[in-house]
């Protein structure tokens, strides 16, 4: 399908789609409700786990189921965008995104920091990290709204069982979605929404039962995908023609078409790997027996296997570029210290240096513009405004726009795989490899940018990641490194990264899990969710404290990382007696954002 089509296809979805959201607006926080109800009535509650895989159909009836779906299809395809900062059915875009991610858990990953403390049009006020606006915090509960409402239809109408393959694929694209925000917030009607419930009261799902719901959809969805090559090739290729149509995230779309459902075998797979590895202290021998049979089953191995949203192909632009533009977000100090301490190629550019001088409040010393690409202490008590003349954070580095306008936002990186698959060998699991092997496979392929057009830099015929990583990756030990503030408002702080790139197989389990997490968590850089899960189960990358944390709600104090954010939309009524119904008694504990989730168990690595 050429692109033009999709946008039409697109914009004939606006006119049986419409949200409740502000989307439309130049000023962050018009869109933030995160319970946008959807006007177009469906009132179906269909079987979404049920998959009736095994029932033969024609050609011509999946078209004719097809014909009834349009409208579904449509739906459901901008659904696909919404899982990255999509509105109404259409690309990713600027204020969606930064709802999901840059006012949020960007921050608390330590990607990122927000530059200024007041967005005077949403009437948002953030003073530091972990001083959380209510209006600000549903970002990635938003956003998976959004998910639900193109895409439960779907799953819920009686004609995607004559075309079990689509609807396989539908669930699995839900529940990734569904897994990202369960690890956000605890709790959530996970059940409900899927199987389209319309009117509370909502039951919360606890965080283990939506784990366990997702594992068993996934498992579905693999059986489903396994007996496709038994049915007649008729059909086969009638469905393969649908799926080339309605899937955007998949190379297979943009090589000709689907050849057979590997790709989509595979994302599952890699999922049910994600998943395993987050449940590790919870329960390790569930997690030993989901990651060797994902393995098994086959992950992403390769980069022409990985799951993604390509603006260069799509015809959009990553949101960060816009949003870094407004002022809205700058590079945080956790990561310079990593790229210097590491010496690792993105420090070069990535990020832009200084836009502005920026003045030592102490010492009047004065960092000219330009001189350095320097990141803002997470926590710490920026300017008002959004403007450098009265706020000088806004001087701090911001994301390379020249690098970053084609880099695909990622759903199933190959990196991350890899990564995940030596954390696995060095537990003992069978991987199918050596940890050594895919910790260096990982690094290798961590480069964000779309790989498959022609890099904006080269060097030699290669992009400046891949003309440097070699070099990069015989690193023995971190570089001493200090940050210093170049305000003055923070004192300076040393890093406190010491392990290097280099593997060493005689390093202890520890040593050899930090520098897995630490390179995954470089390469998984834009895509703070994961990242965010990684801190809090491992404590890696060592990052530094953020600051002025018992400006939080009471649940932290100086040292502490964000567990989890607070159920979004308590002002509601009706929103807060589900929480206290089932919600809470559901997390186990107080609605803090100190309060550990299930999978977050505080006990040692090994």
């Amino acid at each position: 399908m050429k692109r033009h089509h999709i946008l039409t296809g697109l914009t004939l979805a606006l006119s049986v789609f419409a949200l409740q959201s502000c989307l439309e607006y130049d000023n962050p926080g018009d869109e933030l409700d995160s319970t946008s109800k959807n006007v177009e009535k469906v009132t179906r509650r269909g079987k979404v786990d049920s998959i009736p895989y095994r029932s033969v159909y024609t050609a011509a009836e999946v078209l004719a189921a097809k014909s009834k779906l349009e409208p579904q299809l449509l739906l459901a395809l901008g659904g696909q965008f919404a899982m990255r900062g999509g509105k109404e059915g259409g690309h990713p875009v600027s204020h969606a995104y930064q709802y999901q991610y840059s006012l949020g858990v960007d921050n608390y990953a330590q990607y990122a920091t927000i530059p200024h403390t007041v967005f005077p049009y949403s009437k948002i006020n953030i003073t530091s990290t972990y001083n959380i606006d209510t209006k600000a915090y549903g970002g990635a509960m938003g956003a998976f709204k959004l998910v639900s409402k193109a895409m439960v239809p779907l799953l819920n109408h009686s004609a995607v069982d004559t075309i079990p393959e689509l609807k396989a694929i539908y669930l699995l694209l839900y529940d990734y979605s569904a897994l990202e925000v369960t690890d956000v917030y605890g709790p959530f009607p996970y059940t409900e929404l899927k199987t389209n419930k319309e009117v509370g009261p909502f039951s919360y799902d606890d965080v283990r039962s939506i784990y366990m719901a997702i594992e068993a959809n996934i498992d579905t969805a693999l059986n489903c995908f396994r007996y496709f090559e038994q049915k007649p090739v008729e059909y086969q290729d009638a469905v393969k023609a649908l799926l080339t149509q309605n899937l955007l995230m998949a190379n297979d779309r943009f090589k000709g078409g689907y050849k057979n459902l590997d790709t989509w075998v595979r994302f599952a797979n890699s999922l049910k790997l994600r998943m395993a590895m987050h449940i590790v202290k919870a329960e390790p021998v569930t997690a030993r027996r989901w990651a060797e049979e994902a393995v098994a089953g086959g992950v992403i191995e390769e980069e022409k296997s990985e799951i993604s949203l390509r603006p260069a192909v799509l015809g959009f632009r990553h949101p960060l570029i816009e949003i870094a533009s407004w002022g809205d977000t700058r590079m945080s100090a956790s990561m310079e210290m990593l790229f210097e301490s590491l010496q690792h190629p993105y420090r070069n550019y990535l990020f832009l240096p200084n836009a502005n001088p920026i003045t030592n409040n102490v010492t009047k010393e004065v960092l000219e513009a330009g001189k350095r690409v320097v990141g803002i202490r997470s926590g710490t008590h920026p300017g008002e405004s959004q403007g450098y003349d009265d706020n000088q954070y806004i001087a701090f580095s911001r994301i390379n726009h020249l690098y970053m306008h084609e880099a695909p936002l990622y759903i199933m990186k190959l990196s991350e795989v890899c990564f995940l698959r030596a954390e696995g060998a060095v537990r003992g699991w069978k991987m199918g490899g050596s940890a050594q092997e895919f910790y260096e496979k990982g690094i290798r392929s961590a480069n964000f940018e779309d790989r498959e057009m022609k890099s904006t830099w080269e060097t030699g015929g290669k992009n400046i990641y891949d003309a440097h990583v070699e070099e990069y990756m015989k690193l023995e030990k971190a570089v001493d490194y200090t940050y210093v503030d170049p305000t003055g408002d923070t004192n300076p702080v040393k890093s406190p990264v010491t392990i290097g790139v280099k593997w060493n197989e005689s390093d202890n389990d520890e040593v050899k899990l930090e520098k897995i997490i630490t390179q995954k968590y470089i390469a998984g850089f834009p895509d703070s969710f994961e990242a965010w899960v990684d801190l809090r189960r491992t404590g890696y990358p060592q990052l530094f404290e953020v600051l002025n944390a018992d400006e939080a709600d009471g649940s932290l104090k100086q040292g502490d990382m964000i567990r989890r954010l607070p159920f979004p939309d308590t002002q509601d009524g009706s929103v807060l007696q589900d929480v206290l119904s089932t919600g809470i008694p559901g997390l186990g504990g107080p609605d803090l954002m100190g309060t550990r989730l299930w999978w977050d168990v505080d006990t040692p690595n090994f």
